[in-house]
């Protein structure tokens, strides 16, 4: 079964590179990005999900290079305070849980592709995932997590409770909170906050960022695929 996970996922890349390579060329070129990949999409033919895969990995130069610089390692996090964006955080850790392609991006974060944020459901995966996400974090030296969850999301109140118990088995110090306006409050959380997140507004508008999916699956063993 892996194997022709394998062989399905090396032939979307094969499909892929050429209008990656496009896409590329024009938002060097100044075009935008929405304009830029539907010309490319529509040319090629893409299905919606080649074009949702596109549009989440092909990131314009300028703000790639502007994301990276403002990503830490997991040894530059060490005596910081950590603001983890909980869903978009634990809905990555799962796809690779899950075997679902993971996609280093152009902006160098990992990010997956699935798009099931609004129809996320609690699972036995999602506890692992939590597992995963609390026993990265108690490795990185930090003095205090906080996990902020969407309070729109159905089951974000169960998913708190599991959260702030996988801290205590994990020795971390911190809290677990919902918010009506979690994204809001992600990019105003200030200074004193690295943001563990991948969603690229909340990036553009902080100061520090750790990529935790990618953390959790280098301990893993795992690696991103990549389109060249």
């Amino acid at each position: 079964m892996q194997g022709a996970l394998t062989e399905n996922v090396d032939s979307k890349i094969s499909k892929l590179s050429l209008p990656a390579r496009d896409i590329r060329y024009l938002l060097e070129k100044g075009y935008s990005k929405t304009s830029s990949i539907r010309f490319v999409c529509d040319h090629y033919h893409l299905e919606k999900n080649e074009r949702n895969v596109l549009t989440r990995v092909i990131i314009s130069p300028n703000t790639a290079i502007a994301r990276n610089k403002k990503r830490l390692t997991c040894k530059e996090v060490a005596g910081k305070k950590i603001l983890v964006d909980g869903y978009n955080v634990l809905i990555a850790i799962e796809s690779m849980l899950e075997c679902h392609t993971l996609w280093l991006c152009d902006d160098g974060f990992v990010r997956d592709t699935r798009g099931v944020f609004r129809s996320h459901n609690n699972t036995d995966i999602t506890i692992e995932a939590v597992k995963r996400m609390c026993s990265t974090l108690s490795k990185f030296s930090v003095p205090y997590v906080k996990v902020l969850l969407d309070s729109q999301m159905s089951q974000s109140g169960e998913l708190a409770v599991i959260i702030r118990q996988e801290m205590v088995l994990s020795s971390l110090q911190g809290e677990v909170s919902t918010s009506a306006h979690a994204d809001f409050d992600l990019k105003n959380a200030g200074s004193e906050y690295v943001i563990a997140t991948a969603d690229g507004v909340i990036i553009d508008a902080v100061e520090k960022i750790i990529d935790l999916p990618a953390a959790v699956i280098e301990e893993k063993g795992i690696w991103a695929e990549m389109i060249i």
